[in-house]
Formats: structure tokens, C-alpha cells, sequence
């Protein structure tokens, strides 16, 4: 079974497994599709992580293929033309994608098809052409204006007349299709020692950035030990920082005390504890998340169950907090694509990649037909701050793959994309499960909640009011005036609430699939 938010990516894996291919295979080959047919969302430009369960070994891996800052990009450089944050478009955001090198691992250790086979579907849609589907489509209108303003990206995203692709017209991307072609052909080192990696780096020496062929030839993805908390019977893993999953744990460590089932799905006593939890966790996130090759992250402090203890005491259970610092650990702490795999054999892939903010920096190397990210934007420019600049430094993550076992066996591979909405909808999608008996599908399609204004890991210290609380038109006006009661401060405005997609395993190995109504995706299976 194969769930992602494009039908043609889901088909593209499914027709893999047919063809005898693993989880593995199918997760790269969907990949691949998603990041011609949704390319604002994700691409090879990106970055990418996985929780991969091999059912032949029963034991879960983690895949963090995420990309570094440029050797020769400093705080100096932006302090000497005053830039206070790293900007959100241009070579400035750039770090070296870590995408294609994460295929390259992932197939390595699990995959069985060869490359080629593997990317040929991307290829031929890239070549040939695909309908644009109504979320993307319109998505694609809203970064056009930006894409205007770099040659080879309106070049290559743009029509003729300068607009983006309409629901239904048919795209194509023969550009990206080339440099597909050279990845499937030479493998990772097409990318990073190429044809490829020279336009990259022609480009960036030509328009004031930093990303140099020895950046790019130097980059590895690397293997580590997922992490995990207990929950009513489950363990849930996430992948450890530098990306954000140990907010889920966290939050989902606070939560275990409460009755939740008593309290209510989307009642005012729940939902305010599940804000209030978030708001803790994200305090501890603006401060320790960081790339734990450079810094020492607290994980297993935070990540106690006597540290979830002490922080569930500062919960107010009558009014929600305005300043929110983070916790002390010393006691006993945009746009993305989901896709979850599992084949025949009992291997699970849960794969998380993305762009960042849509379209990434908006820079189109060349004639490369992609975009490179903009992951370098979260990056802090405080030198004091863990999370700072620093050359061959990863910066904070947003995407996180996420997977739950139960007595030992893979139970739920599951994932919600959509900036700090990610662990926020982990937690939701998880409690609709265990604690509201919900299935699959019923969890995705339940109405969510989205807190904004926490501290950041780029130094932006909380919003003022202590954020605001987005709801969704399933969230009842009863519910909306009891929030606003205990302080809450409601956002009028529509917000992303994430893009779910997940394979329940149940204990016959049946699998069943959810796919989100908020995107264009589909769960297949045979």
C-alpha cells in the first residue's frame, strides 16, 4: 500500500511493489513523481527524512538526509550587509540538498530495484507532461509573483503569459526530466560531482551565493538511532534532532496524565491542555533543537517522563499562558510531501521531503528545472543561540516522518507535512487514534486545531499575546467561546491545519490507508 497527496506519485509506487520492488523502492520512485507533479512542495532541490522498518532484522531505522550551510558562509557575511535573519528567497537561504543522496542510502541499505527503474515514471511525466491537480494549482498561483523575479525560475515554472498552470492544464518540465535522466544514469554522484552540481555552484558564484562544489561533492547523509516515548500502549518514534520530532514525544509525554477520552474530542478541556502542552514543548524547541553534531541537545531529559512531570505543573488548567520560557532539562529535556509505504513483507517506510516554504528560495540554478531549498532561513544569527550559523552546520528542521509500533511490531506509519503544524498534527492524528477510537481516515478528517506564536528556533522570541489558536469549521462556536474564556486568543484568519497520510498495520497484517481531503492525495494498495 502506497498513501501520498498526489494520485499519480501513490500510482507510481503501487505499480513498483507489483513489480516486486519493497518498501523502499516504492518510497523512492513516489518520491521521485511528487517532485515533478507537486514541485512546490518538494523536489531534489530538498531535503529529505525517513523511518524505515525492516521487517527481516524487526528493528526501525532513521535517515537523516538533510543538507549542511555552505563552509564559507558566516555570520559575518550577513551582519556586513546588516541582515538581522537569514532571507527567505535567494542563494543566501540555500544549503547543499540532501535528497538525492538520501535515495541513494535508502536504496542502498533496503532497496532492490535498480535506479533507473525507480525514477523512470518522474521521468517520463516530467518529459511528457502532467495534469495540474486544484490544491497545487493553486499553491503555484500564490508563488508566482515571487518566481517572477528570478529569469531561469520564471523560465521554467511560468507559462508563456506569466502565469502559473490552471487546474487541469497539462505541465511540462523537460529541464527536470534531463537532470533525472543524469541521476538515474550516474547515481548521486550526477548530482554532487556533475553536470548538475556545476550549474548549481556556476550559478551561486555568479549571484552572491555560497554553496561551492566542495560543499556539495562533501555531503552524506547520515544513519541514527530514532527516538521514542511510551503512550497508552505504544511507542512512538521520530527521528532525533535537528529536526523537530522530539516535540511530539514531548507533548504527547504531558498529555499521558490526562483523561482525555473523558474530557472529549475537541472539547475546550482537551484542546486547551493540547495547546498548552505545544506551547512547552515549542519553548524547549526554540532553545535546545539544534544539529547535535555541533551542539549538545538535552534528548533524553527532555524526553523523560519525570521532565514531562515537572512541565505539566506550569499548565494552568483554567487560562492559557501569555509567556512561555522554556523548561529546565537539568530536572529529572512551508511546504512539504508525506508518504508512507508498506509492502508484502512487512517493511514500513514513512519518507518526509520538502522544499521548506514554497518553491524553496524560488532560484532556479540554470537549467536544472528544479528549485534549490531555503532551509538556511532557519538558521538563528545569534552567536549565543544553539541553533546559530555555522559553516557545515545543519540548521533546524521542520519535517518529520513519524511511525508507532505495538508489542513490538510496526502499528501505524503516519505523517502530517505543514511547517510547525507537523508535531502539532502528530499529536492530534495520534489522540484521534488511541484515545478517540477513531480510524485511519477518521483521524485525518477530524477537524484540527493550530497554535501560532511560539518562540523560534531562528531567535524570534514568542508572540506578545502568547500566540494565537487556529480553528478549523469543524471546531464547534461552543468550543471557539470556551477557549476565548480561559484566554486564548483565536486567529480569524485561514491557516494551513497540514497534509495527513498514513498506513494503519493491524495485528493480521491488513493494512489500511488514510489519505487527507485537505490535499490532492490518495492511499492505493492491492
Amino acid at each position: 500500500m502506497v498513501a501520498t497527496s498526489q494520485p499519480l506519485a501513490a500510482q507510481a509506487g503501487l505499480d513498483v511493489l507489483r513489480a516486486g520492488g519493497n518498501a523502499a523502492d516504492a518510497a523512492i520512485a513516489a518520491n521521485a513523481v511528487l517532485g515533478v507533479v507537486e514541485p512546490m512542495s518538494c523536489g531534489i532541490g530538498g531535503d529529505l527524512f525517513v523511518l524505515y522498518w525492516d521487517a527481516r532484522t524487526e528493528r526501525l531505522y532513521g535517515l537523516n538526509a538533510s543538507g549542511r550551510a555552505p563552509q564559507a558562509l558566516s555570520l559575518e557575511v550577513f551582519s556586513s550587509q546588516t541582515l538581522t535573519h537569514v532571507p527567505l528567497d535567494g542563494p543566501l537561504s540555500w544549503t547543499v540538498p540532501g535528497c538525492v543522496d538520501g535515495w541513494e542510502e535508502l536504496r542502498k541499505k533496503f532497496g532492490t530495484k535498480p535506479l533507473d527503474e525507480l525514477l523512470a515514471p518522474a521521468i517520463r511525466y516530467a518529459e511528457e507532461g502532467f495534469p495540474v491537480s486544484e490544491v497545487i494549482a493553486g499553491d503555484w498561483a500564490s508563488a508566482a509573483p515571487s518566481l517572477a523575479k528570478y529569469d531561469d525560475s520564471k523560465a521554467t515554472w511560468l507559462l508563456e503569459d506569466g502565469r502559473a498552470p490552471r487546474v487541469g492544464e497539462v505541465f511540462r518540465n523537460r529541464n527536470l526530466a534531463e537532470s533525472l535522466r543524469v541521476i538515474a544514469e550516474q547515481g548521486r554522484d550526477g548530482f554532487y560531482d556533475g553536470p548538475i552540481a556545476e550549474q548549481i555552484v556556476a550559478f551561486s558564484e555568479a549571484n552572491g551565493g555560497y554553496v561551492s562544489a566542495a560543499d556539495l561533492e562533501s555531503h552524506h547523509s547520515e544513519w541514527v538511532e530514532p527516538i521514542s516515548t511510551s503512550y497508552r500502549g505504544h511507542e512512538v518514534w521520530e527521528l532525533p534532532p535537528n529536526g523537530q520530532g522530539l516535540a511530539v514525544l514531548q507533548m504527547l509525554n504531558i498529555l499521558e496524565a490526562y483523561d482525555l477520552k473523558a474530557m472529549g474530542h475537541n472539547s475546550p478541556d482537551y484542546l486547551h491542555l493540547l495547546i498548552e502542552a505545544k506551547k512547552l514543548a515549542f519553548a524547549d524547541r526554540a532553545k535546545f533543537y539544534a544539529d547535535p553534531a555541533m551542539v549538545e541537545v538535552p534528548i533524553e531529559k527532555l524526553l523523560s517522563k519525570d521532565y514531562a512531570g515537572h512541565q505539566r505543573k506550569r499548565i494552568d488548567p483554567n487560562k492559557a499562558a501569555v509567556s512561555v520560557p522554556p523548561g529546565d532539562p537539568q530536572l529529572e529535556a512551508g511546504d512539504t510531501i508525506y508518504l508512507a509505504v508498506c509492502d508484502g513483507d512487512g517493511n514500513c517506510c514513512s519518507l518526509i521531503q520538502s522544499n521548506y516554504y514554497g518553491f524553496g528560495s524560488k532560484v532556479t540554478p540554470g537549467n536544472v528545472g528544479f528549485c534549490l531549498q531555503n532551509r538556511g532561513a532557519l538558521f538563528a544569527l545569534d552567536p549565543a543561540h544553539a541553533n546559530c550559523l555555522q559553516p557545515g552546520k545543519r540548521p533546524f528542521h521542520t519535517i518529520i516522518p513519524g511511525m508507532a509500533t505495538r508489542d513490538g511490531k510496526p502499528w501505524l506509519c503516519f505523517g502530517v507535512m505543514g511547517g510547525d503544524m507537523q508535531p502539532q498534527g502528530h499529536v492530534q492524528v495520534l489522540v484521534n487514534m488511541i484515545d478517540f477510537g477513531m480510524n485511519v481516515q477518521q483521524a485525518g478528517d477530524a477537524a484540527r486545531v493550530r497554535h501560532l506564536g511560539s518562540a523560534s528556533p531562528t531567535g524570534l522570541p514568542m508572540d506578545v499575546d502568547g500566540g494565537k489558536v487556529a480553528c478549523e469549521t469543524g471546531i464547534t462556536a461552543e468550543t471557539r467561546a470556551a477557549l476565548k474564556e480561559r484566554g486564548h486568543v483565536l486567529d480569524p484568519a485561514k491557516e494551513s491545519f497540514g497534509g495527513y497520510q498514513a498506513i494503519r498495520i493491524d495485528e493480521h497484517g491488513t493494512l489500511f490507508g488514510g489519505t487527507d481531503p485537505r490535499k490532492d492525495g490518495a492511499a492505493v494498495g492491492y
